[in-house]
């Protein structure tokens, strides 16, 4: 069987993500990729902690943060994890169309957030607190507008696995594709959650 035939209930592989030499190497390749990544992430959290208090007499995090928006904003990226995961379920059970249904749902979860982060980031450009007004803004929209880049590159990726696959069916070629973007869709959630944590939590007890 060719791996980009279109796969059927006869012929569905239990792992069809990891039914090739091709998949298997993804899968190796993109742990990699996760890997510099966190050390990335941890380098702009390190520096977002050492400069978080240097706000050069504009405004502090108790000041700026507004929590509501921010825990509406986690709600959506958390609960896209969990489609995501249902994504998943379907494409291990050979059900193309709600694999396709969920991923399009994951997507506006995901566009809902980055509307969210432009509209918190408009607010506190309003309020002095901009990229260069202090070290402590340079290093918040960095860290936050980095994780906020790394959400726009997966609703771009997405978009393109949903149309270029829409009448593909699943197959060998396209299953890593789309489990790939699961676990870094969840990669960036968590990365979330610590940003949650770290710079909203504990920016607003101070």
């Amino acid at each position: 069987m060719h791996a980009d035939e279109r796969l059927n209930d006869a012929n569905f592989p239990k792992h069809p993500e990891k039914a090739t030499l091709e998949g298997k190497n993804k899968f190796l390749g993109f742990w990699l990729f996760l890997g510099g990544e966190t050390v990335l992430f941890a380098t702009l959290f390190g520096t977002y902690l050492g400069l978080r208090h240097m706000n050069m007499d504009g405004p502090t995090t108790e000041e700026l943060f507004k929590l509501p928006t921010v825990f509406l904003a986690t709600m959506l990226l958390l609960t896209s994890s969990l489609t995501s995961v249902y994504a998943v379920l379907a494409l291990k059970q050979n059900r193309v169309k709600s694999l396709q249904g969920w991923f399009f749902v994951t997507l506006l979860l995901g566009l809902c957030f980055l509307g969210l982060e432009v509209y918190e980031f408009n607010e506190y450009v309003h309020e002095g607190h901009t990229f260069t007004s202090s070290a402590f803004g340079s290093a918040f929209y960095t860290l936050v507008g980095f994780h906020g880049g790394h959400v726009a590159f997966g609703c771009l990726w997405i978009i393109t696995l949903l149309v270029r696959n829409w009448n593909r069916g699943i197959t060998l070629v396209n299953a890593p594709k789309y489990y790939l973007f699961a676990l870094y869709w969840h990669f960036v959630d968590v990365v979330w959650v610590f940003i949650f944590t770290v710079v909203y939590l504990m920016g607003k007890v101070g």
